[in-house]
């Protein structure tokens, strides 16, 4: 017995998968040019940085820091009742 291949009939991706590939596929041509195989306009490349700008998330350093004497957060919860 032949295993089975492929997607089954009907079988429907969704959104997300298609900007998850869309988004790869950007940043695939981006490393390609970086790499020198693939050739790009400035604009081709500014084009593709602010898409994957909108997409990925920025690599940020956040540190908090609170007054307390080993660098202690206080967390203080209010309860507003209004009549």
């Amino acid at each position: 017995m032949a295993a089975k291949r492929g997607r089954t009939p009907g079988f429907v991706m969704s959104d997300a998968h298609r900007v998850k590939i869309q988004n790869s596929n950007i940043l695939s041509s981006l490393i390609k040019h970086v790499d020198g195989k693939q050739d790009m306009t400035s604009t081709q490349v500014t084009a593709g940085i602010a898409l994957l700008k909108k997409v990925l998330p920025d690599m940020a350093n956040v540190t908090i820091n609170g007054s307390g004497e080993n660098g202690e957060v206080e967390i203080v919860f209010k309860t507003v009742i209004e009549k």
